[in-house]
């Protein structure tokens, strides 16, 4: 169960990485950025289900090891 909450943590946190660009481009042509905030409360909600999925949440010391085992786990 503590790999699923890892996997949802690191994918809200990449897809709301994503949707930055998207937000900013959007400002940029002058467009209604309503796909991209769509996009970002999505990830925000992923992050916090994982945080709560996890007993005692995550700390931001932890992420870039939590990072590493998700990505070592998809790449073995």
């Amino acid at each position: 169960m503590e790999m699923d909450s890892h996997f949802l943590l690191i994918l809200g946190l990449v897809i709301g990485f994503l949707a930055i660009p998207a937000i900013i481009s959007a400002y940029s042509d002058g467009r209604r950025p309503v796909a991209a905030i769509l996009v970002l409360l999505i990830s925000a909600g992923l992050v916090v289900f994982a945080s709560r999925m996890r007993p005692g949440g995550y700390r931001l010391a932890e992420i870039p090891d939590v990072f590493y085992t998700v990505v070592a786990r998809f790449l073995n």
